[in-house]
C-alpha cells in the first residue's frame, strides 16, 4: 500500500517509472549526507547540537563492534555504522505522514542483507584462507569423525545461505506490519489511536535497525574468529 508524498516531489519521480521504494531511498541518503556535512562543517572540541548526537551514535556503535567482534571490530565499523544509520534513516520514512519506508519493501532489504553475506565470507576466506572450511566442520576433526564432519559441513551450510533471507524478511515484515497498521488504525481513528502506535513505531523502528547491526556484527565476528 502506497501513499501520496505531501513534503518533498517524490511523486514526481515515481512518475517517471521509478520505484516509490527507491525514490525513497534516495531521501533517505539525502538526509544522511545533508546531516553529515552539516557536522564536518560546524566541528567543535566541546561538541554541542547535532555533533553531540552524532557522537553518542558514533560511541555506542563503536562500543557494539568492539564488544561483538572484538579486535577487528574498528577495521569493520565504517561498515557496520553505514547500515545502522541507513535503516534507521529508512525505518523512520515510513513514521510521517505521506512517505514510505524503504525498508518496507523486500528489494531494499534483500539489497542489504546480501552485501552483509558476501562480506562476510569474503573476509572469512581473506584471514583464514583454506582454513575457513574449519568453521563448517564443527569442533570434532578426524578421519573416525568425518560422517560427524560431512552432516556439519552441510547444516552449517543451509544456515549460512538462509542468513540473507532471515535479515532481509526480518527487517521487511516488521516494517511493513508497521507502516499497514499505521494506515488501518489512522483511518478508524485519525485523531486518537494512532499516536500510541506512532510511538510504538519509533520503537520498533529503531529495535530493528539495532536487530539487523547486531547480527551483522556477529556474522563478521564469526566469520574472522579462530575456529575450535
Amino acid at each position: 500500500m502506497q501513499e501520496l508524498p505531501i513534503i518533498f516531489p517524490i511523486n514526481k519521480i515515481i512518475a517517471m517509472g521509478i520505484p516509490p521504494y527507491v525514490a525513497f531511498s534516495w531521501v533517505a541518503t539525502a538526509i544522511i549526507v545533508v546531516s553529515a556535512l552539516m557536522v564536518k562543517s560546524s566541528l567543535k572540541l566541546v561538541p554541542s547540537g547535532m555533533q553531540n548526537f552524532v557522537e553518542v551514535i558514533s560511541e555506542f556503535l563503536l562500543e557494539l563492534v568492539d564488544t561483538s567482534i572484538g579486535h577487528m571490530g574498528r577495521y569493520f565499523f565504517p561498515l557496520v555504522a553505514t547500515l545502522f544509520i541507513y535503516i534507521l534513516v529508512c525505518n523512520f520514512l515510513g513514521l510521517i505522514p505521506g512517505f514510505e519506508a524503504p525498508t518496507g519493501n523486500l528489494n531494499t532489504t534483500a539489497a542489504l542483507a546480501i552485501p552483509v553475506f558476501l562480506a562476510t565470507h569474503y573476509y572469512g576466506i581473506k584471514i583464514h584462507k583454506l582454513g575457513y572450511i574449519n568453521h563448517f566442520v564443527g569442533p570434532i576433526r578426524s578421519v573416525a569423525a568425518l560422517p560427524l564432519m560431512i552432516l556439519m559441513f552441510f547444516i552449517e551450510l543451509v544456515g549460512h545461505l538462509a542468513r540473507p533471507l532471515t535479515l532481509s524478511v526480518r527487517l521487511f515484515g516488521n516494517m511493513m506490519a508497521k507502516h499497514m497498521l499505521l494506515i488501518i488504525l489512522a483511518t478508524l481513528a485519525p485523531w486518537i489511536v494512532p499516536i500510541p502506535i506512532l510511538v510504538l513505531g519509533v520503537l520498533v523502528s529503531a529495535v530493528q535497525a539495532l536487530v539487523f547491526t547486531l547480527l551483522t556484527a556477529l556474522y563478521l565476528a564469526g566469520s574472522v574468529e579462530e575456529a575450535h
